[in-house]
């Protein structure tokens, strides 16, 4: 079959692979029918997660089921489903405790408690390194799929791949930010970063009842996506000093809530980036030290954007003394999917309006470069096998 397989850092090709089999009795292998390319999938190509052996990409994708292993009473072929990104066996501690992220057996070779840089991650992801389980991702023709009774669930007929497909990731994952931040109704939420999760937890603020939700981006056109499709208010920090702009959108207190949808790989000056290098920091947070400056006493951050080492002179003064609650990690996908597919069932949210390009995945090394240079106003990329 033909895949996107990454082989080194800024070499992503359209490669022939193996076709997948079924391995375990609780097993399906999916026929891919759309896939997508996600800022995690960056810090792969960039090798700020690191990857030595070639690999098959992608955790956003869905598809009809071809295969199905023995145990497997869910779902039949034929099947349209959705595939969340985290893997998760469904039994153990941790899944049975609404915290499938951390699944305990589904990365048996790198997991454990500790979370270090380099071992002891969380649950397996698909298409996101060795270190998360080293199953492949589905940025191909088929993929199979683990543990295919816990995850993946059936779609509409009568919905397009397009409406649905974000349900794998982006739109769990910006709904998770607000959900943490446990809105009461009328918060002002400030968000860092108008890429897909970005413009999706947007779209979260408003279904969880928010009063005002301010877009924060270095790039104007990403802005005004973020306007045209959330009617937000949007701030760019190269025009604007965004704290002190929203303390003065907010009566001087700040935010009361704060989400980072940016992560380890903002926009840095050579400075910034010297810096990272002699403290042996991958990347920067400088994002995350924003999001504590401008939201206010005892508010609320939460983080989505990927961290992946220790940061020098973290600034926890300032948490302590604004009493800042904090809540991060990967997005548990299945505490929220159902929830999210009656929404977008019932048209209380539409999903892919944030899509800017749609390619074949042959095409898949060009849609990597103009999402990683945010070229051609490029802010989502789906693919098609």
């Amino acid at each position: 079959m033909k895949a996107a397989v990454f082989h080194k850092p800024g070499d992503i090709r359209y490669d022939t692979v193996e076709d997948p089999r079924i391995e375990n009795s609780r097993d399906v292998i999916l026929k891919v029918t759309s896939t997508a390319i996600c800022g995690s999938d960056l810090h792969i190509l960039s090798g700020g997660v690191p990857q030595k052996e070639p690999m098959v990409m992608g955790h956003e994708f869905m598809g009809i089921v071809e295969e199905v292993g023995a145990d497997i009473t869910n779902l039949k072929r034929g099947d349209r489903v959705v595939v969340p990104f985290p893997i998760a066996c469904g039994h153990c501690f941790f899944c049975q405790h609404g915290a499938s992220p951390a699944c305990e057996n589904s990365n048996y070779k790198h997991y454990g408690p500790d979370g270090d840089m380099l071992d002891q991650k969380g649950a397996a992801l698909f298409g996101y390194t060795d270190l998360y389980g080293g199953y492949s991702g589905g940025q191909a023709e088929y993929v199979r799929v683990p543990y295919a009774d816990i995850s993946p669930r059936v779609v509409p007929d009568n919905m397009t791949d397009e409406q649905v497909l974000f349900l794998t990731d982006i739109f769990p994952t910006g709904w998770s930010a607000i959900d943490w931040a446990q809105l009461k109704g009328g918060e002002v939420v400030a968000i860092f970063g108008s890429g897909p999760v970005g413009l999706m937890a947007q779209k979260a603020a408003w279904l969880n009842g928010a009063s005002r939700v301010i877009a924060i981006d270095p790039l104007n056109y990403r802005l005004d996506k973020a306007r045209a499709v959330n009617k937000v208010e949007t701030l760019n920090p190269n025009e604007v000093d965004v704290v002190e702009a929203i303390r003065e959108m907010t009566g001087g207190r700040g935010a009361d809530v704060c989400v980072d949808a940016v992560g380890f790989e903002p926009d840095r000056t050579f400075i910034d980036k010297a810096k990272a290098a002699i403290n042996f920091e991958i990347g920067s947070m400088k994002v995350l030290d924003l999001a504590f400056k401008a939201v206010r006493r005892m508010g609320t951050v939460t983080i989505m954007g990927v961290y992946g080492s220790t940061y020098d002179n973290f600034p926890l003064h300032r948490l302590f003394d604004k009493g800042i609650i904090l809540k991060m990690g990967q997005a548990p996908v299945l505490n929220y999917i159902d929830h999210l597919i009656d929404l977008v069932k019932e048209e209380k949210v539409v999903l892919d309006d944030i899509i800017s390009h749609t390619l074949p995945l042959s095409d898949v090394s060009k849609g990597y470069d103009i999402f990683q240079k945010k070229e051609d106003n490029c802010v989502k990329v789906v693919l098609k096998p």
